[in-house]
């Protein structure tokens, strides 16, 4: 996940912002959802939504062996269901926990690649999903997982007065660099570039950003066909509305929640998330476990000391409340707000 580009000085930049105002142009419009008519499902390899939209689906499982749980997995930006390929074959073989995750929508092998959809619609879609999942797995414990933008979209969900039916969420990375952490001239090069080049693409090529210090993972996602390489403007204001709306829900998530961070991320900034994890503290989340791996990147499921979260996220679900076998959680969380923020 990438917001940044090429920018020009800021006394530009300023008199630019006040030339876009006078236009009064519009700012994109995301592509939403259809008419909410029929019970969500999901068919072989396909999850069709409550507006009749159909979205692959990759699962990990076992045909013989019932779940000990299962995990409903959200792909971050750009990215798509087979992000949680390694992971969820660790899961099944090792926990009998399994993995179903599908194509958001602009995503992977969805329609309309490389559009927005809302955040509305990515909620819907997580609340259809999960209704679905119970229907197939009656009394079996169901677990949200949402990486990076996926992580964003389930603090939405779950802040909201109408939860996905699950029995608790696990956030890795969560995308949380809100427009009021970002510096101010992002902010207004966001602006100007959504409400005038809302079509125009950008890479991040050249940036120096690194996501993970898996090499040979990086390097297979550069040749993933599916993984976007350039991103149009709108879907990254799409993306940083959906990061806004994330971090005021920080603190109003009510269901059980493992919040895991990493101390190198590069993606979402460390700033960011000591504001997530100090709006968490205030609103006295009790039922909510914070880890910080401290030779953690942003792709945390995919990181060479991935094994290692793979462990934390199974002994959270099978029993929360004893502590991380990585010790990630035993910081002083005080402490880490207060260097990073």
């Amino acid at each position: 996940m990438q917001l940044a580009f090429n920018l020009p000085r800021p006394a530009a930049l300023i008199a630019i912002v006040i030339a876009v105002a006078s236009l009064a142009g519009c700012a994109p419009t995301p592509k939403g959802t259809g008419q909410l008519s029929r019970e969500p499902e999901i068919r072989d390899s396909q999850f069709i939504a409550a507006d009749s939209v159909q979205l692959p689906v990759r699962i990990w499982n076992s045909k013989v062996i019932p779940p000990e749980a299962v995990i409903v997995a959200l792909h971050g930006f750009n990215d798509y269901s087979n992000a949680f390929d390694e992971a969820a074959r660790y899961w099944a073989e090792n926990y009998r926990i399994y993995t179903y995750a599908y194509d958001q929508r602009g995503f992977g092998d969805s329609a309309e690649r490389g559009s927005w959809a809302g955040t509305d619609a990515y909620v819907q879609d997580l609340r259809d999903f999960c209704q679905a999942m119970r229907k197939r797995f009656p009394g079996v414990p169901l677990y949200v997982l949402g990486s990076s933008m996926g992580g964003a979209i389930s603090m939405v969900a779950f802040a909201s007065d109408d939860p996905p039916d699950a029995d608790g969420v696990i956030l890795s990375a969560p995308a949380v660099w809100a427009r009021e952490t970002m510096p101010w001239y992002q902010r207004a090069a966001l602006f100007v570039g959504a409400h005038t080049i809302p079509w125009a693409s950008f890479t991040g090529k050249g940036l120096g950003v690194v996501a993970s210090d898996n090499r040979d993972m990086l390097i297979g996602l550069g040749r993933d066909p599916k993984v976007i390489k350039a991103t149009q403007v709108a879907a990254i204001y799409g993306l940083t509305n959906l990061m806004d709306s994330a971090l005021q829900s920080a603190g109003r998530v009510r269901a059980p929640s493992l919040v895991m961070v990493g101390e190198l991320d590069e993606i979402v900034p460390n700033h960011a998330s000591a504001e997530m994890l100090d709006r968490l503290q205030t609103a006295g989340a009790d039922n909510a476990t914070t880890a910080v791996y401290e030779q953690g990147w942003h792709m945390l499921l995919r990181d060479l000391q991935r094994q290692t979260v793979w462990d934390d996220v199974a002994s959270w679900i099978n029993s929360p409340e004893q502590a991380l076998p990585s010790g990630a959680a035993d910081f002083d969380a005080t402490a880490w707000i207060e260097k990073n923020r």
